[in-house]
């Protein structure tokens, strides 16, 4: 049964609830799986996952451990403490099982009388991809970056670069977690003026999400998302010009296949919600329904699109185009085709785009020639946005050093230490930009 969202918050704790019986008995086990509480000496529980203590507790001149005093009452366990390096220093994490994995680095700046964190300013590294460059947090902010990345080797080492000695680096909390082999696709649909064609070579670059959408629904956090992620509302990117369609929820059970689309793909409370179209007056269906989403020039974007029909009576009845940046991606998308005719199926589409000039992409569906008056003509249920890695294995730019660094071992709790060098390839500049 499918019903317009009028009460959204009734099928959200239906959902919810359901997803905690189902994570209860079936959750992804992943076989690393480091949560650091940095800067404290003690473990905290988030969503109902264990941030462990910092591994080293003991004091330094290069490390201090900070607690804010006077913590927000809204504001999670894991931003109540940070740790800041004065000189380069480095997390080790021994890591078990080789392939992608998935690492996120959580900022939240407090001050206290010795600093203000929302002053630093500073570099982030890992296996010789420059993650954040010259990076800052303003105050009463939090800030999660979430990067995907193939670790080939038994460690992993995130290294942070204070930019100058005047300036310092901090951070309240890690996660690396390895992920599912089929997460990323080796090969995606390279769309552009030339047409669309293949692009190849996905798995061995890095990602950064810079999106992560549940279209038609409410915000999905990491409690009722086998990976820990969070998927927000899709309101505020809506092209509203030219909208038309509505947002739909879903009762029944989402019906994931063997080969297709898994729950670490994306959660059912993402595969139960989407915004769908129907032009009842029209003999031909024109109207398309757009998002827009701002992104950096300078590089390329996985586009990763989330499907799953709760809307049709029947198979072989929904029909329609993909378009990004207004070229058109895939003609005459059926959904039942793809998922072996089967409804409530969960499918996705992984495409790679250039942004426009004006640094956004833009994501539109619209009804095919297939399509017909009499039923729903479009759907979108969630949506991606990954900022690839470009040839020099940048996010936001290269930089050099020479520093002494300082190597943290998460895998065995040992102490910091001085003098070991950077992992090979990190190619850190020790940069004077924003100092006095």
């Amino acid at each position: 049964m499918v019903q317009n969202q009028r009460n959204p918050n009734i099928l959200f704790f239906v959902l919810t609830f359901l997803s905690f019986l189902f994570n209860l008995t079936s959750s992804f086990s992943p076989s690393d799986n480091y949560l650091l509480n940095c800067g404290s000496p003690f473990a905290t529980t988030v969503d109902n996952r264990v941030f462990l203590a910092d591994p080293d507790s003991h004091s330094s001149s290069s490390k201090i451990f900070l607690k804010d005093q006077n913590p927000s009452p809204d504001s999670s366990a894991i931003y109540h403490t940070a740790i800041i390096f004065t000189t380069p220093s480095s997390y080790r994490f021994h890591i078990k099982t080789k392939g992608t994995h998935l690492i996120r680095l959580h900022f939240s700046p407090f001050s206290s009388p010795s600093y203000n964190l929302s002053s630093a300013i500073f570099h982030v590294s890992a296996l010789g991809f420059s993650l954040l460059r010259e990076f800052s947090v303003p105050n009463k902010t939090h800030v999660v970056k979430d990067y995907i990345i193939n670790v080939d080797r038994e460690e992993l080492v995130i290294s942070f670069t204070p930019v100058c000695r005047s300036s310092f680096a901090f951070v309240n909390a890690i996660e690396v977690i390895s992920a599912p082999k089929d997460l990323i696709a080796n090969v995606a649909q390279w769309v552009g003026s030339e047409g669309v064609g293949s692009y190849e070579g996905l798995s061995d670059q890095a990602l950064e999400t810079v999106h992560r959408i549940n279209v038609g629904g409410m915000k999905v956090t990491p409690f009722n998302d086998t990976l820990w992620r969070t998927w927000i509302p899709d309101e505020n990117f809506l092209f509203l010009e030219t909208y038309e369609g509505k947002a739909v929820s879903f009762g029944g059970r989402i019906k994931y296949q063997i080969g297709g689309a898994t729950r670490e793909i994306a959660p059912d409370n993402v595969y139960s919600t989407a915004r769908v179209m129907k032009e009842a007056n029209a003999a031909a269906p024109t109207s398309n329904i757009t998002w827009v989403f701002p992104v950096s020039l300078g590089y390329r974007y996985l586009v990763r699109m989330h499907f799953c029909d709760i809307v049709s009576l029947a198979v072989n009845q929904l029909y329609f185009n993909v378009y990004l940046n207004g070229y058109l991606a895939y003609r005459d998308v059926d959904l039942s085709v793809l998922t072996n005719q089967m409804l409530a199926a969960p499918y996705y589409l992984d495409f790679v785009v250039d942004p426009v000039s004006s640094g956004v992409i833009h994501v539109t569906i619209g009804p095919s020639s297939l399509s017909s008056p009499s039923t729903i003509n479009l759907i979108l249920n969630g949506l991606e946005i990954m900022k690839i890695s470009n040839s020099m294995g940048r996010f936001d730019g290269g930089f050099q050093q020479s520093w002494r660094w300082h190597l943290l071992k998460v895998s065995s709790g040992d102490n910091l230490e001085d003098g070991n060098p950077p992992p090979s390839g990190e190619d850190l500049r020790n940069s004077a930009l924003h100092c006095g």
